[in-house]
């Protein structure tokens, strides 16, 4: 009776599986030189796919549902060993289970900036991060290409070959696109689905089946964004003399609290709109500035005012100070000058 409880607990009556923690992409059913009783039960839950390996072979795939293990159900096992289907006997053989769950929140982005070809810029370098989703389509595939005989495979097994296939497909769809970087960081979610539909193809190949892709930022490194901010800023200015004036007034306040404080202004003044005139100019290439003052010589005295005719003036009668031809009374003595 003992010899007949050891040999029955060496037969798997029922198989099943549930996750005990996220991000387990295939589980192989334990059978520690175990078979599974020819009537068995599998039990494949919903998000689950459970492929049947006799000796090396997949011999059938389950979808979710509660299934009897028996040679009837088994065609393709019972073709590979060329069994009798009244064929009593035990499997053995080897249970996987695969989750199908849609893997989300996965994020791609770009160690090292992209070089592309941009029709307006030239040459830049880009940086891009997003996230993505996908999830098993085809458990035959993904057991054959991918995850074969481990234990447990997960999701970060397989995560660097996804990003970097992800990275190398957007390289291509830059180089294929006729868009400059402004139109494409404009335009991210058309970007985007264009970059899923070119990454289908690859996916599919491992038995995998991509549900979204997004990208969330497209950006240039910190030196070539500078460069960028300031066209962009001149732009926006328009007129550059009337931003150089503005910028001449705004350094007043600046030249005061500096050495030579209000002394200083004249000369910031003079030498701003100075350079504001001529800026102004440049931009107006059809006008001819008007020509500067003549200088004065090196060393010798500086032009002097021309002079004005002196006002007439007559003596007091009475104390005989000067005083203006016209006074009828002295300013000083105020006596009558009749």
């Amino acid at each position: 009776m003992a010899l007949r409880d050891f040999i029955a607990r060496q037969w798997i009556s029922v198989i099943q599986y549930t996750e005990p923690e996220d991000g387990i992409l295939s589980y192989r059913f334990p059978m520690n030189n175990m078979e599974i009783m020819n009537g068995g039960k599998l039990t494949v839950r919903e998000s689950q796919m459970a492929v049947f390996v006799n000796e090396g072979r997949v011999a059938d795939v389950f979808g979710p549902g509660l299934y009897t293990l028996t040679t009837e159900n088994l065609p393709i096992l019972t073709d590979l060993m060329n069994w009798d289907k009244k064929f009593n006997s035990p499997f053995k053989s080897d249970v996987y289970f695969f989750s199908t769950r849609i893997q989300t929140d996965q994020r791609w982005g770009t160690a090292t900036p992209i070089t592309i070809r941009d029709k307006e810029f030239g040459a830049v370098r880009l940086r891009g991060y997003g996230i993505y989703s996908w999830h098993i389509a085809d458990p035959r595939v993904f057991y054959s290409k991918v995850s074969g005989t481990r234990e447990i495979y997960r999701v970060p097994d397989i995560e660097g070959q996804l990003r970097n296939t992800i990275i190398g497909r957007m390289t291509s769809a830059f180089a294929e696109s006729t868009l400059p970087f402004l139109d494409m960081a404009a335009n991210q979610t058309e970007l985007g689905n264009r970059i899923g539909e070119g990454l289908k193809p690859v996916f599919a190949d491992l038995g995998l089946a991509l549900d979204s892709f997004v990208v969330e930022n497209l950006s240039l490194p910190e030196e070539l964004q500078k460069l960028l901010d300031t066209r962009i800023g001149m732009n926006m200015l328009g007129d550059m003399g009337k931003y150089t004036q503005f910028q001449v007034a705004n350094s007043m306040p600046i030249a005061a609290a500096n050495e030579g404080g209000i002394a200083g202004i004249g000369a910031g003044l003079g030498a701003g709109f100075t350079m504001a005139q001529t800026m102004a100019n440049a931009l107006r290439p059809g006008e001819q500035p008007p020509p500067a003052a003549p200088a004065a010589p090196a060393g010798g005295p500086a032009p002097s005012a021309p002079a004005t005719p002196a006002a007439e003036t007559k003596f007091c009668i009475n104390c005989g100070k000067s005083i203006p031809k016209n006074a009828k009374f002295c300013p000083e003595c105020g006596s009558s000058q009749g």
